[in-house]
């Protein structure tokens, strides 16, 4: 066998060089490797590979022109993309065991963009081998190459995400936000129907209102927004829901906001706070009303709060719900306080799925109950939210406060020698009544919060919102 030894071969004209003749075997040594040195088409790292038959169980930096076998079965692990790529460089990945689906591989872009985005590719599907080209400065690298020992030609067909607290609930993935968050869509499925979230969006439910020698107002629940259900698993939405797409959403970060509760207030006569908006893409749910004071009005908002009772001036009305106006509605009315006379309540803030409730009038019966919240499956398991709070009461004998309506809302006062209103069951349940003290909303339920009575007592603040979100996953 002869030998050469040179540093470089060059062609003698033109620019073509050839290695062999036609039907021979051009052999690369084992464990020789061949570097692209600028755009040489055919070597190197464009297009082709060599693969690394030692299966990788953790997290590495690829190396231009090379597969890796990736084992992901005991955890899954992330794949970091070469850092200053140049056109032409290639990285391929390979799923050793059959176990994406289970413990996803992340491939890490490294700043550089993936398919023309600014993040991470999630590959979330069983036997997949991939293939990544660099091309330039605006795609990054781009997916040329996918394929699955069953013939498919995908990814994954599904979206894969990440954010808030995660569960599964068959092949239906829940993002559940008791708070501030990013819902992030690392990897949109390849069929534009799959690229579609179902979703809840709860906002902050209303404080209710102070009595001042009577009861206030109940606040009122948090807005109540929701999709269907029928594209992640068709569960049992509210009637709300009836008829509302599900959101589309594409690669990119979806900033949550979770809507503060409404604070209740101890200063006789006052409003309770309105709550705080909760927003998912374009989804903004408003915060519920606050309930009224003896001597003042309350406020509108997702449900209005509660009016409050007579006395020696007229009741007030309650206040309006679903505002700013969306279609279905967001929420309801907060009931109307009672007229004067020796027993006086106020009316119930109003429910994602009811009016508040009137007080008797002229006062001979209880406090209005709080109107009934939303009662939805999204999260694997029927929960209320938005429920209004009760109304309080105020005289001597004692009439009963209202109760909270079902989805958190918060029970309302009782007078002295009277009743407290029972608090509403929810995703998180509604405080009840204590002596001339209201109940507030249950934590995340959107629920408003029971009224004061007064002098001497405080309202109940109202229910933060939340933010759920469910698709299908495999």
């Amino acid at each position: 066998m002869s030998k050469i030894e040179v540093n470089a071969i060059e062609p003698q004209c033109g620019t073509t060089l050839t290695l062999g003749a036609s039907g021979d075997t051009v052999t690369i040594p084992s464990g020789a490797t061949i570097s692209n040195l600028g755009t040489a088409a055919g070597f190197g790292s464009t297009g082709e590979v060599s693969w690394d038959t030692t299966k990788k169980t953790s997290g590495f930096t690829a190396v231009s022109g090379v597969g890796y076998f990736c084992d992901t079965t005991s955890a899954a692990f992330t794949v970091t993309l070469p850092a200053t790529p140049s056109a032409g460089n290639v990285v391929a990945v390979s799923d050793y065991a059959g176990t994406f689906g289970t413990n996803n591989l992340t491939i890490a872009r490294n700043g550089s963009n993936i398919n023309g985005s600014a993040n991470d590719f999630i590959i979330g599907k069983n036997n997949v081998t991939a293939q990544f080209i660099y091309v330039d400065a605006t795609q990054g690298w781009r997916v040329v190459f996918t394929g699955s020992q069953t013939g498919e030609g995908l990814i994954e067909g599904f979206i894969v995400a990440c954010g808030g607290t995660e569960t599964t609930c068959g092949d239906y993935k829940i993002h559940t936000f008791t708070g501030p968050g990013t819902f992030t869509v690392n990897s949109s499925a390849c069929s534009p129907a799959n690229n579609v979230v179902d979703y809840l969006v709860v906002a902050g439910g209303g404080g209710g209102g102070m009595g001042n020698n009577a009861g206030g107002g109940g606040g009122g629940g948090g807005g109540y927004r929701e999709s269907s259900g029928a594209a992640s698993g068709c569960y049992t939405a509210s009637p709300l829901g009836a008829c509302v797409s599900a959101l589309p959403v594409s690669v990119q970060g979806y900033p949550i906001t979770v809507g503060a509760a409404g604070g209740g207030t101890g200063s006789a006569g006052n409003n309770g706070d309105q709550g705080s908006n909760s927003i998912f893409s374009t989804i903004t749910s408003a915060g519920g009303g606050g309930g009224s004071g003896h001597d003042c009005t309350g406020t509108t908002g997702g449900s209005g709060g509660g009016g409050s009772g007579g006395g020696p001036r007229a009741p007030e009305s309650g206040k309006a719900g679903n505002t700013p106006p969306v279609s279905p509605p967001q929420g309801n009315n907060g009931g109307a306080g009672s007229a004067g006379g020796p027993n006086v309540a106020s009316g119930g803030g109003g429910g994602a799925t009811a009016v508040g409730g009137t007080a008797s009038n002229p006062g001979g019966g209880p406090a209005g109950p709080g109107g009934a919240g939303g009662t939805t499956n999204i999260n694997g398991s029927p929960n209320s939210f938005s429920g209004g709070g009760g109304g309080g009461a105020w005289t001597a004998p004692g009439l009963p406060g209202g109760n909270g309506g079902v989805g958190g809302g918060g029970g309302g006062s009782k007078p002295i020698s009277g009743e407290e209103g029972d608090g509403g069951a929810g995703f998180a349940a509604g405080g009840d009544a204590s002596t001339l003290t209201g109940g507030s909303g249950g934590t995340n339920s959107g629920g408003g919060g029971g009224a004061g009575g007064g002098p001497g007592g405080s309202s109940g603040a109202g229910g933060s919102g939340i933010v759920i979100i469910r698709y299908k996953f495999q």
